[in-house]
């Protein structure tokens, strides 16, 4: 299958997606800088979001939301949460009918809790939704190391298609049908990897550590479950794989800033020195108001809140966790 695809985002993510995609077909990246865009055609490489490696010389960029979709059978969406429905807004004018629309994102929409394939059924009713999500970090996927990552949809036929546009040598993709588990599983994680990187910059051990990881895993399979999702998702590659990952990592965007926080910085300094967003400033928001609606407990959730937006030091956070009393594991 050599599908023509389009990826919208060239964040690192998006470009090391669009990499494996033109390997299978031509794909063209959409990029809403100048320069990545001339870095990519010029050079084969994205020194703003993804430098020291070089890109296929097939892959193409481009600043035209029409030129990247208009002639696409598959479209994936690699922009982050807060602008997802402005951009496939812009671009839904240019899709054609029925292609399959992949989100890449990882978190709900700050203004309607909504997810992100409930975003595109909104913006583009007549297409097909899927989400492809696990532990993928692109710099290591870019330098080879052997990944796994899972594509839902449910459409299983789809489903299947997908799995062969991004399935590729050491990267390997599975097929569910299970898209509230695997968006939920993907957004929800990022919040327990603050909590995590807090527990880093505080130092308060690997004991903690791996107390906050388990219990953040129970929670988010506890809110993923009342919302619609498998419980066994919550164990693969979208659930516990892509939370142990994004908690221990050094090259997770989230894990580091909790552990920015943890060390005493300012969440605005943080965000402001770098170039990509951390999913779970925003996403711990929408947890708490999830989670009132589902009637779900959300302890570390709450606490993680309480430091990104209600000015909360991490050691109180951690303070704060010991007062809930353990129940039944």
């Amino acid at each position: 299958m050599r599908p023509n695809v389009a990826v919208i985002g060239a964040g690192s993510w998006g470009t090391t997606l669009a990499s494996i995609c033109s390997r299978h077909g031509p794909t063209a990246i959409w990029a809403r800088e100048d320069e990545v865009v001339e870095d990519i055609n010029e050079r084969h490489a994205n020194n703003l979001y993804l430098s020291g490696f070089r890109l296929p010389a097939a892959l193409r960029a481009t600043r035209s939301l029409q030129e990247a979709v208009g002639r696409c059978e598959v479209v994936v969406m690699a922009v982050p949460s807060p602008y997802f429905r402005a951009v496939l807004g812009q671009a839904a004018p240019y899709v054609q009918r029925g292609v399959p629309i992949v989100s890449v994102a990882k978190g709900f929409e700050p203004s309607t809790l909504l997810r992100m394939t409930e975003v595109i059924a909104e913006v583009i009713p007549e297409s097909t939704r899927a989400v492809l999500s696990g532990p993928n970090l692109a710099r290591e996927i870019m330098a080879g190391y052997a990944a796994g990552a899972v594509v839902a949809c449910t459409d299983a036929d789809v489903a299947k298609r997908l799995q062969g546009v991004f399935n590729r040598g050491l990267y390997r993709v599975y097929i569910t049908q299970d898209i509230v588990g695997v968006e939920a599983a993907g957004a929800l994680k990022n919040v327990i990897a603050i909590a995590a990187g807090i527990a880093d910059g505080v130092g308060v051990g690997d004991n903690t550590r791996a107390l906050v990881i388990s219990r953040g895993l129970a929670e988010l399979t506890r809110l993923g479950v009342a919302m619609g999702g498998q419980p066994r998702t919550f164990a693969g590659l979208a659930g516990l794989g892509d939370l142990l990952v994004t908690c221990i990592s050094p090259l997770s965007r989230n894990r580091y800033v909790g552990e920015q926080l943890g060390k005493g910085r300012k969440l605005d300094e943080i965000v402001a020195e770098m170039h990509t967003v951390a999913e779970g400033v925003h996403t711990c928001r929408v947890i708490l108001e999830l989670a009132e609606r589902y009637g779900v407990p959300m302890p570390i959730c709450r606490e993680i809140y309480r430091v990104v937006h209600e000015g909360s030091s991490a050691l109180e956070a951690y303070r704060g966790l010991v007062r809930h009393p353990p129940g039944v594991e």
